[in-house]
């Protein structure tokens, strides 16, 4: 009797036949596996690209999707392609979901004034860390007046400030970038080759391995409790008293500010909720946006003075309202024009300027409030993590490292009270009781 054969040879028949276009899959000898397609590439071309896993599913599963996004008419850009390429692409497909258009409106033009010009020609394969430090030591001593020929499009106007004064008549101005902003531009590039690692297409972030040195934080000139108390003053028959106040007292941004709706204050609870913030963006115009973070997304406590000025500021807005009649627009705002429109950051910033000078303050900018409250709470003894919470900084780190001076300050005089403490009594030649100085108090250092 025959015996069956239980391992018979498919046919030709049974034998699964890849469609055109499919791409093929098969296992490396490394133990990884390959899967290879083609995919809409710049210049209305198709290209080959391959992508790897650990398993079989793995690989077909990054190949569907770089084919499906390939059919939506999405480019795929590969490692041979330039990095002015992928940098496009990124900015175009990617980074657009990710970030906030704000920030990705910033990312364009870092790309474009600077990255594209710069490192666009290199391919993104042969990028190396040799290319961004050199090319980015070079960018220091680079007047930028003159690189993108700032002053050679300035038109002569009657004022003196507008007329040309350097490229145009062969004088450099010597307008350089500041370590901050080659930071910037640096970390741009970081996080769009991070990606580039991530999709398989550089092993390495290259980026990752240049050092441009930590630069020194941003100065800021906060208000004194002098200039606080007659900035305070001053606003009492402002329109926008209330604003000024709770930007003062509270440290709000100023989008928070602006964003802030009566839904979101219990002036009978004397707190307020920080849900959103209004900003100007290049598509959408005006407009409320999530808030900078998630930490920034918090509930406050109002002081009594606030929950006053804010139930002035109420019956104010209502007898607005009953004036415009049928031109008032109902968005729910807070603080907003007499029409009932949203006010836009730069008239806040007007009104902020002629409230100072007719202060007869220092020139600061708006967000120097905001500073001006986390140093005044510091300079009392307010411990550092109560105001990350009031601030909404997203880690105590950067609380701590932007008023690292502060702090400095304070435990400077926390140390001369203990010197005074531990000196012997035989070392003092007067009496502490004669000085004309007031006491020294110790503020709690955390």
């Amino acid at each position: 009797m025959t015996t069956p054969d239980t391992n018979p040879t498919p046919s030709t028949g049974s034998r699964r036949v890849r469609a055109n276009g499919d791409g093929t899959v098969y296992q490396r000898k490394d133990g990884r596996w390959e899967a290879a397609g083609y995919v809409l590439a710049p210049g209305d071309t198709r290209k080959r690209v391959r992508v790897y896993g650990t398993t079989r599913k793995e690989a077909l599963a990054k190949l569907t999707e770089k084919t499906a996004a390939s059919n939506r008419g999405v480019l795929v850009v590969s490692a041979q392609g330039s990095l002015a390429a992928y940098l496009t692409y990124w900015l175009e497909n990617v980074a657009i979901h990710q970030l906030r258009e704000t920030t990705h409106t910033r990312y364009t033009a870092c790309a474009t004034q600077y990255l594209i010009p710069g490192l666009g020609k290199k391919k993104l394969a042969k990028l190396a860390a040799k290319d961004v430090r050199t090319w980015l030591n070079g960018l220091r001593t680079v007047c930028q007046c003159c690189a993108r020929g700032i002053d050679a499009r300035r038109k002569p106007d009657a004022q003196p400030d507008r007329r040309p004064r350097c490229c145009a008549i062969g004088k450099c101005c010597r307008k350089y970038l500041s370590p901050l902003t080659l930071a910037y531009i640096h970390s741009v590039l970081k996080s769009a080759l991070e990606h580039a690692v991530r999709e398989e297409e550089i092993p390495r972030n290259v980026a990752r391995n240049v050092r441009t040195g930590t630069p020194r934080p941003r100065r800021f000139s906060p208000l004194t409790v002098h200039e606080a108390r007659t900035l305070l003053a001053s606003a009492q028959s402002h329109r926008l008293q209330a604003l000024f106040e709770l930007a003062l007292r509270t440290g709000l941004r100023k989008g928070e500010l602006l964003g802030l709706r009566w839904e979101d204050v219990d002036l009978n609870g004397g707190t307020a909720s920080i849900r959103r913030t209004l900003q100007r963006t290049r598509t959408a115009g005006l407009t409320t946006l999530p808030t900078k973070t998630i930490s920034s997304e918090r509930r406050i406590a109002l002081p009594a003075a606030c929950v006053a000025s804010l139930n002035e500021h109420r019956d104010r807005q209502a007898k607005e309202k009953q004036q415009a009649g049928a031109e008032w627009v109902d968005h729910g705002l807070v603080f907003a024009r007499p029409d009932g429109h949203p006010i836009e950051p730069s008239t806040l910033t007007r009104h902020f300027n002629a409230l100072l000078r007719c202060s007869r303050l220092r020139a600061i900018r708006f967000h120097d409030l905001r500073h001006s409250t986390a140093t005044l709470l510091l300079e009392q003894g307010v411990e550092l993590v109560v105001i990350k919470e009031l601030l909404g900084h997203a880690h105590i780190g950067v609380t701590a490292t932007v008023y690292a001076h502060v702090r400095l300050r304070l435990q400077r005089q926390a140390i001369d009270t203990l010197s005074n403490a531990l000196r012997h009594p035989a070392d003092s030649t007067a009496d502490p009781d004669d000085s004309d100085d007031p006491p020294l108090c110790a503020a709690p250092v955390r």
